[in-house]
């Protein structure tokens, strides 16, 4: 029995080549494995002694060679190829251990130039691995150290690796082959700058943790990161405190997320429960910020997420330690807001470095037989603001405005927000027309609705909107525009002195 090493990850391959010479197996290898082996007498013979070629080109040829593909690729149940290499004098290889240049490590370095990461661009290992996967019936293949033990198990106990094993060893291969050829691929293409959409999509993640469930426990799942570093996500937040997160605290806390980096350097708490808003504030400081977060629904927020921007302070964490909150996260806490969280023995406690970058890329959403590709919705607003009313708004009505159009932006539609003074007081996401939308909110904020703005998601199609508007006392609108009917919205608006505001850009979000 042969079996051919070599490894990058060095982790247990001496103790595991030593207990394979025990067991009578002949050892192939090269370069630093092969000096790490012989020089701790494990007897090896030399790539070059198989292949009768020198290694050369800086060591990027060594093992591309029909001296060991055909080792690797013979069926031996086929009288043919066995004859062929004997021919050939081509000796059958029955267990390879090969893990790959470390491409990932290399490109998550600091400043790493083109030129270094592609000579971390493995070739001849992810050659092998693949020869000896096709042939797994015949061939063990492990990528993997933490598979030492059961392959050498099974070899002592059997004199063989069983069928099934094989089986796993292979499928493993063909998952980290394509994982690593994916990373190279969104690499290369991020270096270009290239944000296209080509005639193929592949994209590759890295599993974070196994959840207990899904989005309900019948549902299994897990979370995965995307390669490479990701500041100001939830995949690199530090849990200080708390359970394990679960399916929907994640998807509700990203949804959080993306809605505070809409605010840049103001002070702003945003509460999130059901992927939806259900508070914000903006304020002088993070105490100002929750407690309008807080007040724009106490009922809702109640076992909701909260996400700050800024550090949370003593007096907040006291606050926000009224009630219960599944998920609380932020840059840093103080020393004593933090114990006083910790008081409370559920709360899931995340500190996010740098929570208020703002994220570019692809956004993906799973549909029955294939995947719909967007870029993200990273941009607010169109060409300019337009003022299509008589009235103008005024200073304090425009930074409401644009308030309420930061958090309708990131709210299921149909959206409705309202706001008053840097405030969330009611919000209407996701019915199926704006009218429905808007009477929830309306119902929600009740006599708060009075002296607020409005932001609507898209146009109105009808003058409905207006209507119920000036009903509530609000006092005016931001909504993209665009409807064939506008100019009806436009006259009531100017009918009952409401300010309106054009964006040019619509935010759907389904």
């Amino acid at each position: 029995m042969r079996a051919l090493i070599s490894v990058s990850d060095k982790k247990g391959i001496l103790e595991f080549a030593r207990e394979l010479e025990k067991l009578g197996v002949e050892i192939v290898s090269t370069g630093g494995t092969a000096k790490l082996l012989k020089e701790n007498g494990v007897n090896v013979i030399g790539i070059s002694e198989v292949t009768g070629f020198p290694e050369c080109l800086d060591g990027r040829v060594k093992t591309l060679h029909p001296a060991i593909h055909g080792g690797l690729l013979a069926v031996r149940s086929n009288k043919n190829h066995m004859e062929k290499l004997e021919e050939l004098k081509i000796t059958p290889i029955d267990i390879v251990v090969v893990n790959l240049y470390p491409f990932k490590e290399t490109i998550m370095k600091e400043n790493v130039s083109l030129e270094e990461a592609i000579e971390n661009i493995d070739i001849g290992g992810p050659t092998m691995l693949r020869s000896a996967a096709k042939n797994f019936r015949d061939v063990a293949v492990i990528t993997d150290p933490s598979d030492y033990h059961r392959v050498l198990t099974q070899l002592k106990e059997n004199g063989e690796v069983d069928a099934e094993t094989k089986y796993d060893l292979a499928l493993k291969v063909f998952q980290l082959t394509s994982h690593y050829d994916a990373m190279i691929a969104s690499y290369l293409k991020e270096k270009a700058g290239k944000e296209t959409f080509d005639n193929t999509f592949t994209i590759t993640f890295e599993k974070v943790q196994d959840l207990r469930y899904g989005e309900n426990p019948h549902q299994k799942a897990a979370f995965y990161r995307q390669v490479g570093k990701q500041d100001g996500t939830l995949v690199e937040a530090k849990q200080l405190h708390g359970k394990e997160l679960s399916y929907n605290n994640i998807n509700d806390t990203n949804g959080a997320l993306e809605i505070l980096k809409e605010f840049y350097s103001e002070p702003t708490v945003i509460a999130v429960k059901h992927a939806n808003p259900c508070g914000a504030g903006s304020g002088a400081d993070v105490y100002e910020a929750y407690m309008k977060a807080y007040e724009g629904d106490p009922v809702a927020i109640f076992g909701g997420i909260i996400v700050a921007n800024k550090e949370i302070d003593l007096k907040t964490a006291e606050k926000i330690g009224e009630l219960f909150i599944e998920v609380v996260a932020a840059p840093s806490y103080s020393e004593e807001a933090l114990e006083a969280l910790k008081a409370k023995k559920n709360i899931r406690i995340l500190e996010i470095e740098n929570i208020e970058k703002r994220i570019s890329g692809y956004e993906l959403k799973k549909v029955m037989g294939g995947v719909l590709v967007q870029d993200m919705d990273s941009a607010l607003l169109g060409d300019e603001l337009k003022v299509v009313t008589q009235r103008q708004p005024s200073k304090q009505e425009l930074e409401d405005l644009m308030f309420a159009w930061k958090i309708v932006k990131n709210t299921k539609s149909n959206a409705i927000s309202l706001a008053k003074n840097k405030m969330l007081i009611a919000n209407g996401p996701g019915q199926v027309s704006r009218i429905a939308s808007l009477t929830n909110a309306l119902r929600q904020g009740q006599e708060s609705t009075f002296g607020s703005v409005m932001a609507s998601d898209a146009f109105f199609p009808f003058e409905d909107c207006v209507q119920a508007a000036h009903d509530a006392g609000i006092t005016a609108i931001i909504q993209p525009g665009g409807s064939i009917r506008d100019e009806d919205s436009i006259k009531l608006c100017d009918q009952y002195n409401i300010a309106m505001v054009f964006t040019g850009m619509r935010h759907f979000k389904h």
